[in-house]
């Protein structure tokens, strides 16, 4: 294979557990033209220089069209004026100024500091109860036993989706996920399940937020869902639903991941795994060095809407464009040894959470989470601690 299919290459499942070696050789050309038409951007320089670029939009999603169902008024009238209105609406990540600033004001001002740090010990006890679950089995899965559990019960919490529906969510926020990777796009049935899934989890949403309007509480949704000046939503109720659903996902997804990939990561690295359990207080710059050697999230789409000169490429217009956060985060041109796992790294200006005006909302939830997993906050009740016990070494992760 050539090096113009080297972006393939990467989504391939053979080499997502290691896709690093291919990322090198991306960056051996900055900004390299894919075989199907899109441009790969490697490197930190040329990343940073487009995350803020106004030429690069988000509004890349392909248009929703709903399969035909062989009933003539669904087909004909129904489903063209649903796929108008999602086309319309889409989550703020996928949206461009002036749409995604407005939106993303409304979050922000629910997604308080305040808020978030209440969530602190709601994580502890979750940390603890689901640790406690895995004693004397004889496997534990990182992502099903915790990894996965914690995130959707914090993220529902904080919505103020009834307990008993996070099961349902989870389910929701596995598929749901899939839609962001690029090669979902072009699957009929995969989009087909994502339409359906969709749908299900905008009816749900529907209801709660009449709920909420009804009953108001001290959540996220109620205050999203409120009424703003003379008496109108302060949020129309179809960017509510989407918002509501992205909150869901992205806030779920990136922390599965980040917990996920730093436990691996202190395994693989038993040196910095008993430092930290002998110095706690090392949490902070060890799940900032997590987010840059094995981020959540490895890349994002975008679409040029002119032409962009970007290290002595020309981008045209219309063209994809992918941004390749992992691998700018271990380029070596901006980061010493930059292979090397080193929490003690200063000036880490990593991508881990993305950057410019799609930098993840949810990072400080996260970044809580992370720790509090990670991290002893009580005798035996974290996964550093776990992994060095008897427990630990004779049992097995899935």
């Amino acid at each position: 294979m050539g090096d113009d299919t080297l972006f393939a290459q990467v989504l391939d499942p053979r080499n997502r557990p290691d896709p690093y070696p291919l990322y090198g050789r991306l960056r051996e050309t900055p900004v390299s033209r894919q075989a199907d038409g899109s441009f790969v951007v490697s490197t930190h320089a040329a990343v940073r220089s487009l995350i803020f670029d106004p030429r690069l939009s988000s509004e890349d999603l392909p248009p929703s069209r709903r399969p035909p169902t062989g009933n003539p008024l669904r087909d004909w009238i129904l489903n063209p004026i649903r796929n108008r209105v999602v086309n319309a609406h889409r989550p703020l990540i996928f949206r461009d100024p002036p749409d995604h600033d407005t939106l993303r004001d409304f979050v922000m001002k629910e997604f308080t500091i305040a808020r978030v740090r209440e969530s602190h010990a709601k994580v502890a006890r979750l940390v603890d109860t689901l640790i406690d679950a895995c004693r004397g089995r004889d496997t534990v899965c990182l992502v099903d036993d915790l990894s996965y559990p914690l995130p959707v019960a914090v993220i529902c919490e904080l919505l103020g989706v009834p307990e008993a529906d996070e099961a349902q969510f989870h389910a929701w926020a596995i598929r749901l996920a899939t839609a962001l990777e690029p090669d979902a796009r072009h699957d009929e049935a995969g989009r087909r399940e994502i339409t359906a899934t969709f749908d299900a989890i905008s009816d749900y949403m529907r209801r709660l937020i009449r709920e909420k309007r009804r009953r108001p509480a001290d959540d996220m949704l109620s205050g999203l869902a409120a009424r703003g000046g003379q008496g109108r939503p302060a949020m129309g109720d179809i960017d509510l639903i989407s918002t509501a659903i992205l909150l869901l996902v992205a806030g779920h997804e990136t922390t599965v991941n980040l917990i996920t990939n730093g436990m691996l990561t202190l395994l693989r690295h038993p040196d910095e795994l008993e430092r930290l359990k002998v110095d706690p207080a090392r949490a902070p710059r060890v799940i900032e060095e997590m987010l840059r050697y094995e981020p959540p999230v490895h890349f994002r789409t975008r679409k040029a809407l002119g032409a962009i000169d970007v290290a002595g490429v020309t981008i045209p217009a219309g063209s994809p464009v992918i941004l390749l956060f992992a691998s700018a985060s271990r380029d070596p041109a901006r980061f010493a040894d930059a292979d090397r796992f080193d929490p003690d790294r200063r000036d880490n200006q990593h991508f881990g959470f993305g950057g410019g005006l799609h930098y993840c909302a949810g990072a400080p939830l996260a970044r809580i989470e992370a720790e509090i997993a990670l991290v002893p906050h009580s005798p035996s009740k974290s996964l550093i601690l776990l992994s060095g016990s008897q427990y630990f070494r004779y049992k097995s992760w899935c």
